[in-house]
């Protein structure tokens, strides 16, 4: 009896809890988007919402951000239904439609192109990846898309720090905004400041009705896979530390680097 009585309490404080959440994510991607000016008066922006808990969440936090912010500009939900078996197609436009939020879903089976041109036990993410980009890219040009969202967070900018690093040899990351290689779009990232165990805890809140990934979902041997749990055990060891990478990613000295292209060595000599 006592445990009934004490439960609308519960739910109360944890209802508090994910406001308190859900502000301070807004707040972020509110700060993403001021810093780097990723949304302008008028545009359309195109969120590119996959069915996982980061996208999820971007078109949750840029639909609060919509109603809110001094700037108007429109949204447009759009998913690629990659032909998958099994995916429930029918999800994603039952969650669209309640929240009132207009959207478009591409059918394009690259499922079957990826399945038959990589083989067995192999990473399929980067071919995945590269088609679901074009599709998407070609939805934008298509329909007068200004401005493209991804749902990547900052621990996924840090992951791809360090996969440039041990295995491409460059130091290179995510930027929270940057125009594709065919300059036609603007493609921006507002959850660059959120950490993803705090969008996981806001999806697990507003219970996200989340579609894994069959694809690849069963590759763990994927190299970001590895540099995960490498984050991961260095953050239990030294809480912040995933936040200090990111914020040096922020604040970098190119003259401290080595990269003549990007500093001007030559031109530094001694006194005479």
């Amino acid at each position: 009896m006592l445990a009934e009585a004490a439960a609308p309490h519960r739910r109360a404080r944890e209802s508090g809890t994910l406001r308190k959440l859900g502000a301070a994510l807004r707040g972020l991607a509110g700060k993403a988007i001021e810093d780097y000016r990723m949304i302008e008066p008028g545009d359309k922006v195109m969120v590119c919402l996959s069915g996982g808990k980061d996208s999820y969440t971007l078109l949750d936090l840029l639909l609060s951000l919509q109603r809110s912010a001094p700037v108007d500009f429109e949204l447009l939900a759009v998913n690629l239904d990659q032909k998958q078996p099994g995916f429930p197609a029918h999800v994603l436009p039952d969650y669209l439609r309640a929240r009132g939020v207009p959207f478009h879903i591409i059918e394009q089976d690259t499922y079957r192109v990826v399945k038959r041109l990589i083989p067995e036990g192999r990473t399929m993410c980067s071919l995945c990846s590269r088609l679901r980009r074009g599709a998407l890219y070609r939805y934008a040009s298509e329909h007068g898309v200004t401005r493209i969202a991804l749902g990547h967070h900052r621990d996924d900018i840090v992951e791809t720090l360090f996969l440039n690093l041990f295995h491409g040899g460059r130091l290179k990351a995510m930027a929270p905004k940057f125009r594709s290689d065919d300059r036609r779009h603007v493609v921006i990232r507002p959850l660059a400041y959120i950490a993803e165990r705090d969008i996981a805890r806001y999806a697990r809140g507003r219970a996200f009705p989340l579609i894994p990934c069959d694809l690849c979902g069963s590759q763990q041997q994927l190299q970001r896979v590895r540099i995960k749990r490498m984050l991961a055990e260095w953050e239990r060891e030294h809480p912040g530390r995933t936040e200090a990478i990111f914020s040096a990613l922020c604040k970098v000295e190119p003259a401290h680097l080595a990269d003549t292209a990007l500093f001007d060595f030559a031109s530094l000599k001694g006194h005479t």
